[in-house]
């Protein structure tokens, strides 16, 4: 596959734009609705779905088919991303209107540290072929343990990144509306909402472990697997505000996506005795995702939305006016001492 420079940077420029947009629009901090998810999710994936379909008539079927099979690949599995989020912000408490502007900063890390490992992989893949078959066990394993732990949950509390971030950084218990940082008797301490970021950044670096070999199980061009990445992860804010509250109702989902990872794991063992038509995985990575998700929507019809709790969850909460009067500014200006001159006489 050929790929004239100026498509990529087209491509960037089109992200950069849509990020834009998007942080304009939310300037402001505000509860994001259902509504507003939704329409914001049709967007992204509009988005998506158009680039696969300039690529199907621009470079032909297989790059379509291939674009679209990581796209899904991608988009699937950052939906459990999405509940580990969830559970993050119901941890800590955030408040509804400060979602956005973590999830924001989160997957403008996210598409930094996955451009990174894309990279890194593309280097492996084309010095070492034989990488793919330990991606290949990789994804297997991972497939195999996820299906062990499906009913199992990030604990937060005994999270090892927490305790590390107590450890290096003083926070305060108290949030100070979008501040990450604030001083406070001369000291500068952490809001909790600098935690939830660290959390949130350090969890989908742990998932693009996962999903990044995944997607070089249907396609090793290196333009597929960023774009791929890039609008699946760029719809990732919308969703969780769409999906966060029906958490509760996808019991199957986890199960659907180990499928997904053992599916494409056992595509790149058989690379080199047979390789399986990209058609074919597309149609089988769709087929185990919805039928996960009929099923899951079946199982627990009548079930309405509802924020995710976490038992024994610290008493976080928005700075009183004290906690605020208390706050000293973050940058101090350096005040200029003027030396008094003698009068002349």
């Amino acid at each position: 596959m050929n790929v004239p420079l100026w498509l990529w940077f087209a491509v960037l420029g089109v992200i950069l734009v849509m990020l834009a947009i998007d942080l304009f629009a939310h300037r402001k901090a505000h509860i994001i609705s259902v509504r507003e998810a939704a329409l914001w999710s049709g967007i992204w994936v509009a988005l998506g779905v158009g680039f696969g379909a300039y690529l199907w008539a621009q470079y032909g079927a297989e790059i379509g088919q291939q674009y679209y099979a990581g796209y899904l690949i991608e988009k699937s599995l950052a939906v459990d991303n999405v509940f580990v989020w969830a559970i993050i912000f119901a941890f800590f408490g955030v408040p509804r209107e400060l979602q956005h502007r973590v999830l924001f900063l989160g997957v403008l890390g996210a598409l930094v540290f996955r451009a990174i490992f894309i990279t890194l992989g593309v280097v492996l893949i084309e010095n070492f072929s034989w990488i793919l078959y330990v991606f290949a066990a990789f994804l297997l394993y991972t497939g195999w343990m996820m299906i062990r732990k499906r009913d199992e949950h990030m604990d937060v509390a005994n999270s090892r990144i927490l305790r590390t971030f107590r450890r290096v950084i003083p926070m305060t218990d108290a949030y100070h509306g979008q501040k990450f940082l604030i001083r406070k008797a001369g000291v500068i301490v952490a809001t909790p909402l600098l935690a939830v970021l660290v959390l949130v950044e350090v969890t989908d670096i742990i998932f693009a472990v996962d999903s990044i070999p995944a997607i070089f199980g249907v396609t090793q061009e290196p333009f597929i697997v960023f774009t791929a990445n890039a609008f699946a992860i760029l719809g990732l804010r919308a969703m969780y505000f769409l999906l966060a509250d029906l958490m509760h109702r996808f019991i199957y989902l986890k199960l659907g996506l180990a499928f997904v990872l053992i599916w494409v794991g056992i595509k790149m063992l058989l690379l080199d005795v047979y390789k399986i038509p990209t058609p074919v995985s597309l149609g089988v990575v769709a087929l185990i995702i919805t039928v996960s998700i009929v099923a899951s929507l079946r199982a627990t019809r009548g079930e309405g939305r509802h924020a995710v709790t976490v038992p024994d969850a610290p008493p976080f909460h928005y700075a009183t006016a004290d906690e605020l009067a208390d706050a000293e500014p973050l940058l101090r200006r350096r005040t200029r001492r003027v030396v008094p001159t003698p009068d002349r006489e």
